[in-house]
This record gives C-alpha cells, sequence and structure tokens, in this order.
C-alpha cells in the first residue's frame, strides 16, 4: 500500500464522516469512496461500516489504523530527522501549551520566532497542563508549555512567574469585599488554580462570595470585569496597563506574593531538531531579557 493510502485511512478515522474527509482530502466523495473500496479490496477486509451517520471503524480497521499511524509517525520522525541535517532550520515545530499562555504571551514569541525561521511549520495544542503532559508522554509534541507545579519527571525550565490581582472598576481594598453584592466572575481552569484560589479565599474571609458567574474563557471574565459586572481574580500575564479597573495583588498568610508559575517541559531529545533547538534558545534569551 502506498503512503498516500494510509493518510486517507487516517484522515477518514479521525473524520469519520466520507464529507468532510473528502473536504480535507481536497476530492469528490464518490472518487473518496471508490479509493476506500480499492483499499478494502487490496487489505481483503471491510474497515468502514458505512451507515447514514457516518463511518464506524471495524474490529479489523481498527487493527489497520493502529499499523497505519504506526508507519506514518515513523515517516515523520525520517523526515525531521532528514530535516535536520540540513544547515537551514526547517520542519515541523511541534507545541501544546496552556490556553492562558497560547492567548496572551506566545504570539509575540511565535511572531519573532517565525521571522528568524520563516521555512518553519508550527503545529500548536492549547489546552489544560494535564492535557499537555499526556501529549508529551505520548509523542505527539516536541515541547509543552504549562502552568502551576507540573509533575513532570522530565527535563523542566522556569519561563516566568505571574501575580494574582483581583481586578474591579469600584472595589479598590479586599476590606471592601465583605460588604459587596458584585458577582465572583470566576473562569474555568485547571483544578491546582481553581484550589489556589479557593485557598486564598477561605485564609481571608469566613463566608463564600455571595453571587457567583462561572465563564469558559479568561477574556470573557476579564471584559465582564471590565464592564462592571462584577470582580475576578486574574493572573498579571493577561491585564495590561490600559485596563481601566484596580488591581489588587493577592497575598498569602506572611503578605508574601501570591504567584503562577509557567514551565517548558519536554523529554530532552527533541533538542537535537534544530528547529526545537531554535525556539528553546529563543524563549531562553525573551526569558533573561
Amino acid at each position: 500500500m502506498q503512503l498516500s493510502e494510509f493518510r486517507i485511512l487516517k484522515v477518514l478515522a479521525e473524520e469519520l464522516n466520507m464529507r468532510k474527509a473528502s473536504e480535507r482530502l481536497y476530492v469528490s466523495q464518490p472518487a473518496l469512496s471508490q479509493r476506500l473500496q480499492t483499499i478494502e479490496s487490496n487489505w481483503g477486509t471491510i474497515i468502514f461500516i458505512r451507515s447514514q451517520k457516518g463511518l464506524n471503524l471495524t474490529p479489523s480497521g481498527e487493527k489497520i489504523l493502529a499499523f497505519v499511524t504506526e508507519v506514518l509517525q515513523k515517516e515523520e520522525l525520517v523526515k525531521e530527522e532528514l530535516q535536520s541535517l540540513s544547515e537551514h532550520v526547517h520542519g515541523t515545530l511541534k507545541l501544546a501549551v496552556a490556553s492562558i499562555i497560547g492567548q496572551y504571551w506566545l504570539p509575540h514569541v511565535l511572531k519573532e520566532y517565525v521571522n528568524l525561521y520563516p521555512h518553519v511549520n508550527i503545529s500548536l495544542i492549547t489546552g489544560w497542563s494535564s492535557e499537555i503532559i499526556k501529549h508529551l508522554y505520548e509523542d505527539k509534541i516536541h515541547l509543552g508549555i504549562v502552568r502551576g507545579n507540573p509533575e513532570w519527571r522530565g527535563s523542566k525550565e522556569h519561563i516566568l512567574s505571574d501575580h494574582l490581582y483581583l481586578v474591579d472598576t469600584t472595589i479598590s481594598s479586599l476590606d471592601e469585599l465583605s460588604d459587596t453584592t458584585k458577582p465572583f466572575i470566576q473562569f474555568r481552569s485547571h483544578s491546582t488554580y481553581y484550589q489556589e484560589i479557593q485557598d486564598w479565599w477561605h485564609t481571608h474571609f469566613k463566608t463564600t462570595p455571595q453571587k457567583t458567574i462561572v465563564v469558559d474563557q479568561i477574556e470573557t471574565c476579564k471584559q465582564m470585569a471590565l464592564n462592571g459586572i462584577g470582580y475576578a481574580i486574574l493572573p498579571s500575564i493577561s491585564l495590561r496597563p490600559e485596563d481601566d479597573f484596580y488591581k489588587i495583588p493577592l497575598t498569602d498568610k506572611k503578605g508574601n506574593a501570591i504567584k503562577r508559575d509557567t514551565w517548558l517541559i519536554h523529554h530532552g531529545t527533541g533538542s537535537e531538531l534544530k528547529q526545537v533547538n531554535a525556539f528553546m534558545d529563543l524563549i531562553l534569551k525573551l526569558t533573561n531579557e
């Protein structure tokens, strides 16, 4: 079987829908259906069961797809190794970063990186730190950037620490929280971040907030606070000098600022690739400035 047929099976398995797969492969549905029949004929088995709802892998299809995935991964590794021998930095840089890092910190880093190395392709995943660590364990990425204190046994380098602030358009001191009727606006985040906020709150107040609003994105949380809907606790990485609200730093019982750490994690072997090593060098340079 040709590698092109492997890629067809991979896309079909990812989409489980002939129309979506044909769009990704830039072929018509009838042509894709005919190609799939030929592939199945070559294997001598049915790989996908067709239905009105889409496609489903057969048990035989699952085994074939496991083989196909392994071959394509090996092909990519060989290509990367060949590219690393070149004088120029190119290839694919596979990153997974915490969502807040992807939104507020990474864009200016990637801008500088692509200006320096225009021949490198960027593959980027954003999500929670636990998901990023899983991607690394499964060798789906070269580098991960996570928040908090990651349970990672491989290599890791500290990138930055940012302070936590309570922000609001009218509340200018923590003492005012006891009497306010404003809601506490929170964004969904990794459990460790949520726990840090809960621990801080209970060390300062005997009761829970009177009202709460939970949103799915930190930027939504910030914009609601900026518009006076309620108060929020945000990391300094998400704040800008022009943000028109009070910013009250959070401290622990001893008066120390509460911070959130950001780490670069990897296996250590990825730095053998020029595009990976170049990105790590750039981060080191920017964090030391």
